[in-house]
């Protein structure tokens, strides 16, 4: 079970913080990832963050902007969003894994929407 929470709407170049908190097994054993689905569009990856926090990867659209991590302890990831731009609203979902891999994940949050206004 993965509950993603943090969105709202926001104006160009605000900040949020999405969070997600799993619940179904060891935290620290999987790999988190968060994706993002536009209106109209399919579904992408946006970042991943591996089980012990010490890698990471970025779509190049959020590179310097956004900052994923994690606190194994709260068995929660977060999505630290700067800079937010029109073309960041989105419903963002957050996903884990067994492998560090973006087209590995296989549990699915519900989904949180961001909206971002210019």
């Amino acid at each position: 079970q993965l509950q993603a929470s943090g969105g709202g709407s926001v104006q160009a170049g605000g900040s949020l913080r999405l969070s997600c908190t799993a619940s179904r097994r060891p935290f620290s054993t999987l790999h988190m990832g968060w994706f993002r689905q536009a209106p109209g569009k399919e579904r992408v990856f946006v970042a991943m963050i591996s089980r012990n926090g010490g890698s990471t990867l970025y779509v190049d659209s959020v590179k310097g902007r956004f900052t994923i991590s994690r606190d194994n302890a709260k068995n929660t990831v977060y999505l630290q969003m700067n800079s937010l731009k029109p073309e960041d609203t989105a419903v963002y979902y957050c996903a884990a894994g067994l492998e560090y891999s973006s087209t590995e994940f296989n549990s699915w949050g519900q989904g949180t929407l961001v909206t971002v206004s210019s």
